[in-house]
C-alpha cells in the first residue's frame, strides 16, 4: 500500500467540463508535481493521486 498523503487545506476545483448546477463532478487539484482527482458528491472519500505527467497524458487521450 502506498504513502498518505494529507490533502487537508488544498485548493480543490471543478473540472471544466462540469455545468453550474452541481451535482456530479470532477474535482481537480495541482499538488506539484502530481495532481489530486476526487468525486465532488464524496469529498471526504480518498483522492487519486496521479504523476503530473501521467494526467496530462490522460487527458490528451480523452480529448483525441
Amino acid at each position: 500500500m502506498g504513502a498518505t498523503l494529507n490533502l487537508t487545506g488544498i485548493a480543490w476545483r471543478k473540472s471544466s467540463y462540469s455545468g453550474d448546477t452541481g451535482g456530479d463532478c470532477v474535482e481537480v487539484a495541482d499538488l506539484t508535481p502530481c495532481t489530486a482527482v476526487r468525486d465532488s458528491k464524496n469529498p471526504q472519500s480518498p483522492a487519486l493521486v496521479f504523476p503530473a505527467g501521467a494526467w496530462s497524458a490522460f487527458l490528451e487521450s480523452v480529448k483525441d
